[in-house]
């Protein structure tokens, strides 16, 4: 029996589509915040005599996550049922697809957080609807048809992993993708991402596959690394007492214990007895619906990515911090687009000229990492843990003047501060005018400076002359005693200067 062993993960994700409607029916796609049982209708019931009818917007957004996951599209694809007993599926089978899904034989790339990338393998991406919920109390089990007819797109990916922590690194970033795309929120909390984890091992020079073991019940990107680690070790353990497992396996995953629990054999797809579903045409993707479609696509997360390392000089670490979220990506470039502005203005460049694009080149990376660091580290830190948009009353502009103010040395960074948390509360004024109305600009008028130096050097004759006689690091004492006179708005490195000029 070999002492090493290569594990083999797969992944099966049901996503959850945002659109207005259900995926058969009109009803409302809205059940997270409605009343149990209000949104339902013949249709999603499955009354007899009752016609589904396939909801185009579901369709549309399952070819843009086909296309971002680098699928085959099917210009033909069809429906079918799959019949299976259970009390969340009222009509006794649900309407998905089989042997002719949407789009299959694609690729997802995926950055490890050592920058390295990697590509998985994506099986296929097929259409479905979702069943409806199963509330368990005490001895009692409650079901609500809110969810039931959902739109789902199923992804699965090949047998490609080979860590746990590439598989919350994939959902992580599948998740990320599918915001970009605005066809889901994915919040695996509620249940708009669900993940089957299949997992087996075998020894490392071997090239078969050996029966799997199928994980359910995991609600975050965290549950799905540790029930693999699980499974990892227990079936590690498993392989070298030889009870290497002889049959597919499903089992749940129990946050409390950390561990995986037996739950049944797993069904093969003759079991769910599929065949075409008979109340549905095959679906047909035009050439103009799916260039349409493709056009939509926009700018996806690795790509935002690299172009922003690229175009403002950003790190890799920086740039993941921005595009993690895309409001905040889309939100540091107003800002660095009124920093452009700004700059124009400023220097009285006219901004299609040569001399506004060598200025801007000149300018940009400084500006770049300047911006970069007042959004993620002050104004993050007034928005608290979530960093959400929504809470942010800071217009971009209004940013990019704060930044510019400090950048020209207007204001110093204390003063900045002070600025952005009023702004931050809510005040209707500019930077420029919050600054005016606290006196908070930075004095640069050379006199007044000369003259807040000369009462630090009456007022410190001693340390005056340890300067004179070597001591050079008392500088910083004056400087500090000079800033203190001028409240915090007097240029530090003006100060020096006139300081290392007046103690000749």
């Amino acid at each position: 029996m070999p002492n090493k062993f290569e594990t083999i993960i797969g992944l099966e994700i049901h996503l959850q589509l945002k659109t207005k409607s259900k995926m058969f029916c009109a009803c409302a796609n809205d059940a997270q915040n409605q009343a149990p049982n209000t949104l339902v209708c013949p249709i999603c019931l499955g009354h007899p005599g009752t016609l589904p009818a396939l909801n185009k917007e579901a369709v549309k957004m399952g070819l843009m996550m086909a296309l971002a996951l680098n699928c085959q599209i099917r210009k033909k694809s069809k429906f079918d049922r799959k019949n299976y007993f259970y009390p969340d599926l009222p009509k006794g089978y649900q309407i998905s697809q089989f042997d002719e899904p949407l789009a299959d034989e694609g690729f997802f790339v995926i950055e490890r957080e050592n920058g390295d990338n990697w590509s998985l393998g994506i099986e296929r991406l097929h259409l479905e609807e979702d069943a409806a919920k199963n509330i368990h109390e005490k001895e009692e089990t409650f079901v609500d048809f809110n969810r039931g007819g959902v739109p789902l797109a199923e992804i699965v990916t090949k047998p490609d992993i080979r860590r746990p922590e590439d598989a919350r690194l994939f959902l992580e970033q599948l998740r990320l993708t599918a915001r970009y795309l605005g066809v889901s929120d994915a919040d695996m909390e509620k249940g708009q991402l669900r993940c089957d984890a299949n997992i087996s091992l075998r020894p490392l020079s071997d090239t078969k596959l050996y029966p799997k073991t199928e994980i359910k019940n995991l609600n975050s990107f965290k549950a799905v690394q540790r029930a693999l680690e699980f499974e990892e070790k227990r079936q590690t353990k498993l392989w070298q007492e030889k009870k290497a497992p002889k049959k597919t396996e499903t089992r749940g995953w129990d946050e409390d214990k950390k561990q995986t629990v037996a739950q049944r054999s797993k069904e093969g797809s003759s079991d769910y007895r599929y065949f075409p579903e008979p109340d549905l045409p095959p679906l047909l993707i035009s050439d103009e619906f799916l260039q349409r479609t493709k056009n939509q696509l926009g700018e996806l997360p690795l790509v935002k990515k690299e172009r922003f390392i690229r175009e403002y000089g950003l790190s890799a670490k920086d740039a993941w911090v921005l595009i993690r979220q895309k409001d905040w990506a889309n939100y540091y470039e107003g800002v660095m687009s009124d920093l452009r502005a700004w700059l124009f203005k400023a220097k009285g460049a006219y901004p299609e000229s040569d001399q506004a694009a060598k200025l801007w080149q000149e300018h940009k990376k400084k500006l770049a990492k300047l911006a970069y660091n007042w959004i993620s580290s002050e104004l993050f830190s007034l928005l608290g843990a979530h960093f959400k948009m929504e809470k942010l009353k800071i217009s971009a502009e209004n940013m990019a003047e704060l930044v510019y103010l400090v950048y020209e040395k207007k204001i110093n960074s204390s003063a900045g501060q002070i600025i952005l948390k009023e702004m931050f509360q809510g005040t209707d004024d500019d930077p420029s005018r919050v600054a005016e109305r606290l006196d908070l600009a930075q004095i640069e008028d050379d006199t007044t400076l000369e003259g807040i130096v000369m009462r630090v050097l009456v007022l410190f004759p001693d340390q005056a002359e340890q300067y004179r006689q070597g001591k050079t690091a008392v500088l910083q004492f004056l400087v500090g005693q000079v800033m203190k006179e001028s409240k915090g708005k007097a240029n530090p490195k003006k100060i020096e200067e006139i300081l290392k000029k007046k103690l000749k």
